[in-house]
């Protein structure tokens, strides 16, 4: 009985809706229902989570816009070679991480490592697009250590889950998201 009410309440209200809008009565039929096709993987393909990839070129000019610079000792970006720093691959949020890290900070920051090899492996490593190194500044160590959660270990997470690790020289950061962006 409720149901009937409501399906009535609606039909009245739509054909209160076409009145209003001059809409014909036939041009507000419903349409054919079409079901959305569902990719079935296999059964024995890994299924993660989808990630928007950045390559080299468009991660350093939204580093740029963002007033943040970056260094390679070996003076390239080859995501190959170990002396250099690239961002080939590297994940939109790990961009967008760095930008609101800048932001919020308003410290000089300066990436030192990116997506090449020669990094640590694992699921949320550098080579697949999670990581970056930044430059020790006391301006950056002063807002993580004063800002974030100490969970040990020399290491801080962010409000968001983004964890702070302080290496010998560098901070290596992992973006799980983008920190509030």
């Amino acid at each position: 009985m409720r149901t009937g009410r409501f399906r009535a309440a609606v039909v009245a209200a739509a054909t209160a809706l076409l009145a209003v809008t001059g809409a014909t009565a036939a041009s507000a039929a419903p349409a054919e229902v079409v079901q959305d096709t569902v990719f079935q993987p296999a059964t024995d393909t890994p299924v993660t989570a989808l990630v928007t990839k950045l390559t080299h070129a468009q991660a350093t000019a939204r580093f740029s816009a963002a007033g943040i610079s970056w260094t390679s000792s070996g003076g390239c970006s080859d995501r190959n070679n170990p002396t250099c720093t690239s961002f080939t691959q590297i994940n939109l949020t790990t961009v967008q991480g760095a930008e609101t890290l800048k932001r919020a900070t308003g410290c000089a920051l300066t990436i030192t490592g990116g997506t090449e090899t020669g990094h640590a492996s694992g699921t949320y490593s550098h080579w697949n697009g999670y990581k970056l190194d930044f430059r020790l500044t006391t301006c950056l160590t002063n807002y993580v250590k004063g800002t974030f959660t100490s969970i040990g270990g020399n290491k801080w997470q962010s409000g968001s889950g983004n964890v702070y690790y302080l290496e010998s020289n560098h901070w290596d950061v992992t973006y799980y998201n983008c920190g509030g962006c």
